[in-house]
C-alpha cells in the first residue's frame, strides 16, 4: 500500500472496502489483469471498474472477493476484511503469521503419522492373535 495515502479508518459499503484494496495491490488495470487474465487489460480494467461501482449491474463473484481479501492481507490491506467483520458483528480480524501456520501444520501431521504408526501396530497385534 502506497504509504504516503492515508488509509480510511471506516468504509461506507463493501465496495469502498475493496476498492481500498484494489489500490494498495496497484491499482484496477494491475488487479483486474490478475481477476481476467483472459481478457485484454482495458476490458479486464473496465470490468473491474463497473463491479466496483454500485451504480452497476456487474459484481465480483464470491471467490473473487476471496482472491481480493487474501491479496489484501499479503499487502497488508485488511479493509475489506474488516468490513466484513465489523458489519457481521464480528471482532476484528488478527491476521495469522504464516510461519506459524506453517509449524502448526508440519506438527498436526508429525501428530497424524505417530498415530498411524501406533494403529499400525496394533492391527499388527490384532491378526498375531
Amino acid at each position: 500500500m502506497n504509504k504516503s495515502a492515508q488509509r480510511v479508518l471506516f468504509h461506507e459499503s463493501l465496495i469502498d472496502a475493496l476498492k481500498e484494496v484494489v489500490l494498495s495491490l496497484g491499482g484496477t488495470k494491475r488487479v483486474a489483469g490478475q481477476l481476467w487474465p483472459e481478457k485484454t487489460i482495458d476490458e479486464a480494467a473496465r470490468r473491474l471498474a463497473d463491479c466496483l461501482n454500485s451504480d452497476r449491474r456487474e459484481r465480483l463473484d464470491p471467490e473473487q472477493v476471496l482472491w481480493l481479501l487474501r491479496q489484501g492481507r499479503a499487502e497488508g490491506c485488511h479493509a475489506a476484511m474488516d468490513f466484513i467483520c465489523r458489519e457481521a458483528g464480528y471482532a476484528q480480524p488478527v491476521p495469522v503469521d504464516p510461519e506459524s501456520q506453517k509449524t502448526q501444520l508440519v506438527k498436526t501431521i508429525q501428530g497424524a503419522a505417530e498415530t498411524m504408526r501406533k494403529a499400525m501396530e496394533m492391527l499388527n497385534r490384532f491378526e498375531k492373535l
